[in-house]
């Protein structure tokens, strides 16, 4: 498997994946928006030893407060529904944890299972006055450091609401 950051030739085939793995478009809609837009700060895609693109990983900016930390949003995670349970998420979530630091993107969110998540160091946004801008389930709204610093030590005394970029209200 070949973990590798999106390139153009990939951009339907990522439509058409989030199309197969999600139960309504919304996700792929999304992610053409944010791309057309010029959203996207990370888009990596898993490739099978025959080069198919089998799974896909995007980040986006947000901000706390109204503030721009270089803080970034999770979302969306997809992977071929006949390559789940393999490793791709991960070596994809993996990589991503590895890049976004390089270019000194410090923390992110996702909103998401905390079980799954959690595998990946991420825990309650809410332990750190952080709330994103919709009405989820309690725990499911989630946060992580990318770095040495915790994420106590990133926000410095900053709280309140964690946006998305605005392509995300239409889901």
């Amino acid at each position: 498997m070949l973990i590798r950051t999106e390139a153009p030739a990939d951009i339907l085939t990522i439509d058409r994946l989030l199309k197969s793995v999600f139960d309504t478009d919304a996700e792929a809609n999304l992610v053409m928006a944010l791309r057309e837009n010029g959203r996207l700060t990370l888009s990596l895609v898993a490739c099978s030893d025959e080069g198919e693109v089998i799974g896909h990983l995007l980040f986006t900016p947000v901000t706390i407060d109204g503030d721009d930390l270089s803080w970034q949003g999770l979302a969306p995670l997809a992977v071929a529904k006949e390559h789940q349970g393999k490793g791709v998420a991960s070596a994809l979530v993996e990589e991503a944890f590895t890049t976004l630091p390089e270019f000194g993107y410090p923390a992110c969110v996702v909103l998401g299972d905390p079980s799954y998540y959690g595998r990946f160091q991420f825990s309650a946004a809410a332990d750190y006055d952080l709330h994103c801008q919709w009405d989820v389930p309690e725990g499911a709204f989630q946060v992580r450091s990318l770095t040495e610093n915790s994420v106590a030590e990133q926000l410095a005394g900053r709280k309140g609401l964690v946006d998305y970029c605005p392509e995300f209200n239409g889901l």
